[in-house]
């Protein structure tokens, strides 16, 4: 992990260097404890992006991790330190654009630069292997904090949106009826 430095008698956490791969079906238990931790129950309110307070139940299951790993122009990428998972996202081409998804950081972790590193390779993997000048996501509407991360990268709202998959149990089990997800884009 990081080393520890003090700057003028303040404890401060120096950049994590990571390294980048593509997940295999080996890696599967290992990211769906991963994305659980990063979105559901009581582990992800340490960190910033936990939905546990709207959806229950899982985010992801290992039928959708495999299709996800197999399909073409899609890929699931991996960040490392020292051959330990600490991030990953789930980076394709869908319709006319790069899509970035299934966005996870150890809780523990987030706030570290770690997901800025992941969204530049997340990019760079778009533009450069899968030839796309655009980068779309889906954001749940009521993520305000999450969208202004994104905002801040570059990230603009459609004004578009679409459902939440009410009814299937794969993507978690809903608290509120509301739910909905606002599309991003951004010009590579």
């Amino acid at each position: 992990m990081g080393q520890w430095i003090y700057l003028a008698g303040q404890r401060m956490n120096t950049l994590m260097q990571l390294t980048f791969r593509t997940a295999t079906p080996a890696d599967i238990p290992q990211l769906l404890a991963l994305v659980t931790a990063a979105y559901r129950g009581d582990a992800s309110r340490q960190g910033w992006t936990t939905e546990a307070d709207f959806l229950d139940g899982q985010r992801i299951d290992a039928e959708l991790l495999a299709a996800d790993i197999a399909a073409a122009n899609s890929l699931i990428l991996l960040g490392e330190e020292a051959g330990k998972l600490i991030a990953c996202a789930h980076v394709a081409v869908q319709h006319d654009a790069g899509y970035f998804g299934m966005f996870s950081v150890w809780p523990q972790l987030q706030g570290q630069g770690i997901g800025k590193q992941m969204l530049l390779e997340a990019e760079r993997i778009v533009r450069e292997d899968f030839a796309q000048s655009l980068m779309r996501m889906q954001v749940i509407d009521l993520r305000e904090e999450l969208i202004a991360f994104y905002q801040r990268r570059g990230y603009q709202p459609t004004g578009q949106y679409s459902p939440f998959p009410y009814g299937d149990t794969r993507f978690g089990t809903p608290k509120r009826k509301d739910l909905r997800f606002l599309i991003l884009e951004k010009p590579l």
